[in-house]
């Protein structure tokens, strides 16, 4: 049986997409913490587990009978590192075969700016360490989170952030979630790491130009110092390490952090990546 972890979160809930149509629901786990939240996934047939990162009881209950289980990376608790090492050792303790876990790709995890994303690293450490068999999901930005980067009102005032000309190989969280599904179902867990990103790198520029052509309405895309960024978020109310997290984020991209490029979400996807332009079209409903 394979457990998936924050089943009813972004990830989880397209990978748990994908395990439905390859296997038997009898042979799907969902691991939640509000079980109310999870109803849809139970009418489906799959069998729903209470569990919380901060509860190593819970988490070995969760874990009897599973043979696989996906760590899908939690958020930016302060904490983070060790939620994901309850997951680990109640994984091992259950005698759980193989571990996958959602970490990021990153060219040079030992030069990061935010350094938020150095637990994925630590968490991917922790995991060989436990001497489990492993599969480590390596994805690039979700190109879904461009929203969030460019604002509100980026048709009214188009794109200002620190981030230079560097350049993302942006997918689709689906298409992502879809590949971890494939391998999780197919792959035998011999200790692998496979990095799944887009199949060409964009800039920023490129996001305004695909919006602007999109909507017909003009974006432009003017790169802005860190200083003047910071002082623009601080004018928004935000505490100062979102302040610092999410300017970090976007220096990464402009030091070319993103800009890995490899074939195997394509491989593992049976077809191409989504390329920018679709993406946008679908994630701005444009």
């Amino acid at each position: 049986m394979i457990l998936i972890t924050g089943a009813t979160g972004h990830i989880g809930s397209a990978v748990l997409e994908q395990l439905l149509r390859k296997l038997p629901a009898s042979q799907l786990a969902a691991l939640v913490r509000d079980e109310a939240k999870a109803t849809h996934l139970k009418a489906q047939g799959v069998d729903i587990r209470g569990g919380d990162y901060r509860d190593p009881a819970s988490l070995e209950q969760a874990m009897q009978g599973i043979s696989k289980v996906l760590l899908v990376s939690g958020g930016g608790d302060e904490d983070g590192l060790q939620q994901h090492c309850n997951v680990v050792d109640a994984a091992k303790k259950a005698g759980v075969g193989c571990i996958g876990y959602t970490s990021r790709a990153l060219r040079e995890p030992a030069t990061l700016v935010n350094q938020l994303m150095e637990r994925h690293f630590q968490t991917e450490d922790y995991i060989r360490a436990s001497g489990l068999p492993y599969l480590l999901f390596r994805n690039i930005l979700y190109m879904d989170t461009l929203p969030q980067f460019v604002g509100p009102q980026v048709f009214e005032k188009g794109i200002q952030l620190p981030a230079g000309q560097g350049r993302v190989a942006f997918a689709l969280r689906r298409d992502q979630g879809e590949a971890i599904a494939n391998v999780l179902a197919d792959d035998s867990c011999q200790n692998r790491i496979l990095t799944f990103t887009g199949a060409a790198t964009y800039s920023f520029a490129d996001v305004a130009q695909a919006l602007t052509e999109l909507s017909g309405r003009p974006v432009e895309y003017t790169p802005v110092e860190e200083p003047e960024f910071m002082a623009r978020l601080r004018t928004q109310g935000l505490p100062e390490v979102a302040v610092e997290r999410i300017t970090g984020f976007l220096t990464d991209i402009k030091n070319g952090q993103e800009s890995t490029v490899t074939a195997e979400l394509a491989d593992w996807l049976g077809r191409p990546p989504t390329p920018l332009k679709e993406g946008v079209k679908e994630i701005f409903k444009l």
